[in-house]
């Protein structure tokens, strides 16, 4: 239940939001230089109706949309190139061995110490940094990312809210009615309310998937580990660790856990299943074991020593490449850049086909003074990862350092051209452009941002004061006239479908 509450509220909050003192509904992530896609047409539904609970593929998709979007705003996301990458390349790794396939899926590590992952509707898929840190080989977390993916492939939500009692439908909708009449009224005190209400039903109310939904999830979820090449097993050795955690059954929330605790039966039936593929060795790359460090780095606490935990785990005979990563991390956390530069020099030596000690040595280099060595160890690894978009916006941020913002920004372009950007990726594009003296670009760039966060009629201003700017040339003209105009007619349909 605790599910179909976000899902009906997201989706109504997104309708609540429209009025003049809100913020606008979200739109989907859309590449810098395209239209907007069509998912951005669709109704979003009516309360009471089937629709409510059937909801369309691309209405899925803007309700995820909109929970990642509240999360971003929040800072519950771990927002950091590499760490996106690389869950990205294992949760696409999985998902296309779906029927769906893997372009429409999205991955998100979520800030927070708890050992717990989710899946949201319209294919979004969230894992907590604490169980990213829990894990110990990277088959085992492919099997959680799997059996997220699983719910997703198998439209366990969708399923789900069919399912639901139209009692609940009902209290529901006199909640998000109050939310939508403080909305249209401009009453302030109203929404507040709303949300507070919805926040303590969410609280209170828990996702109560059957049995027979989590054993279709570990059944597929162990299907595509193996097929992607990862060790089947691993669902049943995550499973047997967290058996062992004490109070586990209170803390990973939803998707796993909930009405369902991990039995022995369901250890063994996993078991059973893996059993019926080849044996694959349980190996992880050398990426698992550096963005675990790296994870774990990002999320600890400003006061956590970091230096000495890596250095009594050194000291301890611990001495493989990710606890080597992270004490580079560490020191360079803790101001010590040229101490940082030989731990990453004596790495990128031993593994020279990792573009993650590439971009750590480089940061370093930057860090300590060294900008001529930083910028050659880029160049370096953009001539062997030319496509790669941590060392494209590591090598931009330092080249902005050293004041060289055009070409920053044409880097940025040549990539993000071809690789859809994140939210932080277009600011940082619009900040080289601004840099570098090309204000129409910077503002046209700030706009997409802002279209990103949701925020229309803001973009619709970035993208008018784009057009004013001097020396534009007539591409940039057209190509900033058309979205705007894009983005105002979405506007105006939209607030008229509130309104009535």
């Amino acid at each position: 239940m605790r599910l179909l509450v976000w899902i009906v509220l997201a989706a109504f909050m997104n309708a609540a939001v429209a009025a003049p003192a809100a913020v606008p509904p979200p739109l989907p992530p859309i590449p810098l230089t395209t239209d907007l896609p069509s998912a951005i047409d669709s109704q979003l539904p009516a309360l009471g109706s089937e629709a409510t609970v059937a909801l369309t593929p691309r209405e899925q998709y803007q309700i995820g949309y909109s929970m990642t979007l509240q999360m971003r705003a929040r800072h519950q996301l771990v927002e950091d190139p590499e760490v996106e990458e690389y869950l990205n390349s294992i949760g696409k790794r999985l998902a296309a061995q779906s029927d769906k396939g893997a372009a429409q899926f999205h991955y998100y590590c979520v800030n927070t110490p708890g050992v717990n992952s989710f899946a949201a509707p319209g294919d979004f898929v969230f894992i907590n940094s604490g169980l990213i840190i829990f894990t110990q080989t990277e088959s085992e977390l492919a099997a959680v990312m799997a059996h997220e993916t699983a719910h997703e492939t198998q439209n366990h939500i969708a399923r789900k809210l069919l399912n639901a009692h139209k009692t609940s439908i009902e209290s529901l909708a006199a909640m998000l009615g109050t939310i939508l009449l403080g909305a249209a009224s401009g009453s302030g005190q109203a929404i507040e309310g709303g949300i507070v209400a919805s926040q303590g039903l969410a609280a209170q109310e828990q996702i109560d998937y059957s049995r027979s939904v989590e054993e279709e999830a570990d059944r597929v979820g162990i299907e595509y580990l193996a097929a992607a090449g990862f060790d089947p097993e691993a669902m049943a050795d995550i499973f047997q660790k967290l058996m062992r955690m004490e109070g586990i059954q209170d803390s990973w929330v939803p998707a796993v856990l909930i009405g369902h605790p991990i039995t022995v039966d369901r250890v063994a039936q996993a078991r059973a299943r893996a059993a019926q593929f080849p044996p694959t060795p349980n190996t992880s790359s050398p990426d698992y074991y550096i963005i675990k460090e790296r994870v774990r780095v990002l999320t600890a606490p400003s006061s956590e020593n970091l230096v000495q935990y890596y250095s009594g785990r050194i000291a301890r005979g611990h001495d493989g490449i990710g606890v080597r990563y992270g004490y580079g991390l560490a020191l360079m956390r803790a101001g010590h850049a040229r101490r940082s530069v030989r731990v990453f020099a004596k790495l990128l030596a031993a593994h020279p086909d990792l573009h993650l000690l590439y971009t750590a040595l480089g940061q370093a280099q930057a860090q300590a003074g060294e900008m001529h060595q930083a910028l050659a160890t880029f160049a370096i690894a953009k001539r062997l990862f030319p496509l790669n978009v941590p060392v494209t916006v590591r090598y931009a941020q330092t080249l902005m350092l050293d004041h060289q913002d055009a070409q920053a920004h044409r880097m940025l372009l040549n990539l993000f051209n071809l690789v859809d950007p994140t939210p932080r990726e277009i600011a940082l594009t619009a900040r080289a452009a601004s840099a570098a003296g090309d204000l129409g670009d910077a503002y046209y760039y700030m706009g997409e941002y802002q279209l990103r966060q949701g925020n229309l009629p803001l973009a619709i201003k970035q993208y008018q004061i784009a057009l004013s700017m001097p020396n534009l040339n007539y591409v940039q003209r057209q190509r900033i006239s058309a979205r705007m105009e894009q983005v105002k007619d979405y506007l105006e349909r939209a607030e008229a479908r509130h309104r009535s």
